[in-house]
């Protein structure tokens, strides 16, 4: 078999079933990418000149909508091109730098989910120290985690793709995914490694997912007893337990359609492979942005009262 790692070139193949409807597809992702950009900076602007919004919460907010943009720039521009050109190819060194951007959004979704929970459990759980807690140092920090650790954690994966010898130019993907690479490597000898690095992100997004759960446990303790912390988590909690509904669902879709969706019409798989890049980027901030014009339009009432 042909060795194309020193071709440079793949093919991706995730839309020659849908190529006779392209110019509607071309319309309705074109559409879909806009509001996307529109509904997060919209919020990112609004959170960055409100200084009433100079908050932990409401930064957090931000970096998670800045994570959906960076996500989405990493699909959408390739996808809008790929739909009015005839052939669909993308460079080697593009595949695995789109198979990063996805790979990381993913992660940092997580990250950011799990910083914004531990906000949460200390606002509500420990409301005298928050302040100490929170501080803008110790606010900074968090984002930063949330930022560096999945691009280093999937910056190592795709370094080690980018050793492997593959046998396939054929991507049946609408992108670049890293495990799908893999797939096309020769000598299956040579994914150990791989395979085994995968298994310890998925042990640590794991631990994500529990520290998320632990802080919830402790939230709803402290809020069975207390109207006034009942009243803060409709207020400041059911938002956050959206997104993470959100992005369990999607997410839990894209491992089922990894491991058992290769029997699914391409179709499907398709769909199934971009929703977190639909779903996530355009309910969070509509949900968060609902609540923050409630938020602001009371506000602006107390002050006419006064």
């Amino acid at each position: 078999m042909q060795n194309v790692s020193h071709v440079r070139l793949f093919f991706l193949s995730g839309l020659n079933e849908t190529m006779d409807y392209r110019v509607a597809l071309f319309s309705l992702t074109l559409l879909c990418y806009c509001f996307i950009v529109l509904v997060n900076v919209i919020l990112i602007v609004t959170i960055i000149f409100d200084k009433n919004m100079h908050e932990p919460m409401y930064i957090l907010l931000c970096t998670f909508c800045m994570n959906g943009l960076y996500g989405t720039t990493g699909f959408y521009p390739k996808i809008l091109w790929n739909l009015l050109s005839p052939v669909h190819v993308i460079s080697y060194s593009g595949c695995l730098v789109q198979a990063l951007v996805m790979y990381s959004f993913a992660c940092c979704d997580l990250s950011i989910l799990s910083v914004m929970a531990h906000d949460r459990y200390v606002a509500i759980c420990r409301p005298l120290e928050y302040h100490s807690i929170m501080s803008k140092q110790r606010v900074l920090l968090l984002v930063c985690f949330s930022w560096l650790t999945p691009f280093c954690i999937s910056a190592i994966n795709i370094i080690l793709t980018s050793r492997l010898e593959l046998c396939s130019p054929y991507i049946d993907r609408l992108f670049c995914m890293n495990w799908v690479i893999v797939k096309l490597a020769c000598f299956p000898a040579e994914t150990i490694v791989n395979n085994i690095v995968s298994f310890i992100t998925i042990i640590i997004y794991l631990f994500h997912g529990l520290f998320i759960v632990w802080s919830y446990v402790y939230v709803l303790k402290t809020c069975v007893n207390s109207l006034e912390n009942r009243a803060k988590f409709m207020q400041t909690c059911v938002p956050h337990l959206a997104s993470l509904l959100i992005f369990l669902v999607t997410a839990l879709f894209g491992v089922f359609n990894t491991r058992f969706g290769s029997n699914l019409p391409p179709t499907i798989q398709n769909v199934i492979a971009i929703e977190l890049l639909i779903i996530s980027p355009i309910m969070n901030p509509l949900v968060y942005g609902f609540k923050l014009t409630l938020i602001r339009g009371i506000s602006f009432k107390i002050q006419l009262l006064r």
